[in-house]
C-alpha cells in the first residue's frame, strides 16, 4: 500500500472518528429518534453530504458506535474472572457510564427501529458467545447447557444492574455483596457437586 494511499485510509478513520464522536454527543443529548442529520453535522462542522460520505445514514452511524462500544466490553470480558462478577454488582461498577447510556438509547431505539433491533440481537450474540467462552475458562466442568443458563442469569443481572445504576441504590454494597457471591456460588456449581 503506498504511503498515499495509507494517508488517505488514515483521514477516512479520522473523519468517521470525528462523526462518531459528534454523533455520540448528540444521541445523548437528544436521542437516536430525535437527533437529526443536521444536527449531526453541524455537532461535526461538517455538511450532511460530507457525512454521508463516511456512513449511509443514521443506523450506520449507530451501528459503528454499537460495535465499538460492544468491542470495548468483549475486551473487558475477556480480561475478567467469572469471580468478579458478585464485586462488579454490588458496587454498581460500570465500565463506561456514557456507553451505558447510549446502549440505553439504542435499547429504546430498537423498540421502533428493526434496523437497531438487528444490531441489538447481534451485539447480544457477541458477548454472550464470549461470556460463555469465559465461562468456560474458568468452569470446564461445565456442560453448555450448564453455561448457558449460568450466562443468561449473569446477563440478567448485569444488565439490569445497568438499569439499577440511575436510581439510588437502597442497600449498602456491603450487604449486597455477600448475597451476590451467594448467587456467583449458586450458578458456578456443577451439576455433580
Amino acid at each position: 500500500m503506498s504511503t498515499a494511499s495509507e494517508a488517505r485510509d488514515a483521514r477516512h478513520r479520522q473523519r468517521q472518528d470525528e462523526i462518531i464522536a459528534a454523533g455520540r454527543r448528540c444521541f445523548r443529548q437528544s436521542g437516536f429518534h430525535a437527533a437529526s442529520m443536521a444536527q449531526l453535522a453541524s455537532e461535526a462542522q461538517l455538511s450532511v453530504g460530507q457525512i454521508y460520505r463516511y456512513f449511509v445514514n443514521k443506523d450506520a452511524i449507530i451501528e459503528e458506535m454499537v460495535k465499538r462500544i460492544i468491542d470495548t466490553r468483549l475486551q473487558h470480558i475477556k480480561e475478567t474472572a467469572t469471580v468478579e462478577l458478585p464485586r462488579l454488582l454490588a458496587w454498581r461498577y460500570a465500565l463506561d457510564e456514557d456507553d451505558e447510556a447510549l446502549m440505553k438509547e439504542v435499547a429504546a431505539e430498537a423498540t421502533r427501529n428493526p434496523v437497531v433491533a438487528r444490531m441489538m440481537a447481534e451485539a447480544d450474540s457477541r458477548m454472550f458467545t464470549q461470556a460463555c467462552q469465559n465461562v468456560k475458562r474458568d468452569h470446564p466442568e461445565m456442560s453448555d447447557e450448564q453455561t448457558h443458563a449460568c450466562v443468561e442469569v449473569m446477563a440478567v443481572l448485569s444488565e439490569g444492574t445497568a438499569w439499577r445504576r440511575q436510581m439510588p441504590q437502597k442497600a449498602s454494597s456491603e450487604h449486597l455483596y455477600p448475597l451476590y457471591q451467594q448467587i456467583n456460588a449458586l450458578l458456578f456449581k456443577t451439576e455433580d457437586s
